[in-house]
């Protein structure tokens, strides 16, 4: 014999409340894709000590970042970089440095820092900037940047461009993909490269503060200052816009989904 449990109303109308509530930038994804990272990324050979634990404070500390005038020329957890020349240059490498620490905490999905493409050769410019564009959490095909740049038949010539991208992270080549739907190639790795995408499925794109009615993009300063129990995610601005949410001035997150 089989028991029905009817609910009250109220007890109904609770449980509804709790399964539909907004969840507060997906914390709990986050710390669980950010474990899964640490775990994978032990033994991986970016580290100067391979046996040391993943911790993405430390791999931001040790990364090598060359800036110019105009932004950052090259982020590189080996080698060498150029001093920086300029009290500007400083300021961009210590920036660059510092999201790139908090894009691996899953607290930021976008890079405000600058990138300088003027030293690069024509045509791993145009690959560079075009893959520059790709939206957080999405991907491309090799084949279909070779189309976007005007040049369809040189898919291997991409997959060699982005093989020397000298700015990971910041232009996300990680991003880029077989037609196939399989990983390709990637120049610090491939346990690095399906961390990376894995991080960016569990990392919020959008989030709103209730109190302000305003959308930022994760990592913006005014999305840092929203108290926790104010934290509205989203999947997408016109998703905002229809329950009376403006998208942020500051960091524009309608420009990042163009």
């Amino acid at each position: 014999m089989t028991t029905r449990t009817t609910l009250t109303h109220d007890e109904l109308e609770n449980s509804l409340m709790v399964h539909f509530r907004p969840v507060p930038a997906a914390a709990d994804l986050v710390r669980r894709a950010l474990g899964r990272l640490r775990d994978d990324l032990r033994p991986v050979r970016l580290l100067d000590r391979p046996r040391e634990e993943f911790r993405p404070e430390r791999f931001a500390a040790r990364v090598r970042v060359e800036a110019s005038e105009r932004g950052i020329r090259m982020l590189s957890p080996r080698g060498e970089a150029r001093p920086p020349a300029s009290p500007a240059e400083k300021r961009l490498a210590e920036k660059a440095r510092e999201e790139l620490f908090e894009y691996l905490e899953g607290r930021r999905s976008f890079f405000s820092v600058p990138v300088d493409f003027s030293a690069m050769p024509p045509f791993q410019r145009q690959v560079l900037e075009r893959t520059y564009r790709i939206p957080f959490g999405e991907t491309r095909s090799y084949a279909r940047i070779a189309q976007e740049i005007g040049n369809p038949r040189a898919v291997r010539a991409v997959g060699t461009a982005l093989g020397h991208n000298p700015v990971p992270f910041i232009v996300p080549c990680h991003r880029v993909l077989r037609s196939d739907g399989s990983l390709g190639g990637y120049g610090l790795g491939l346990p690095l490269k399906t961390r990376l995408l894995e991080l960016e499925r569990f990392t919020p794109v959008l989030e709103g503060c209730a109190t302000t009615g305003i959308v930022c993009r994760v990592g913006c300063p005014d999305a840092m200052r929203m108290r926790e129990d104010s934290r509205v995610v989203f999947a997408s601005v016109d998703d905002a816009r229809s329950v009376g949410y403006r998208p942020c001035k500051v960091c524009r997150p309608e420009t990042a989904e163009a």
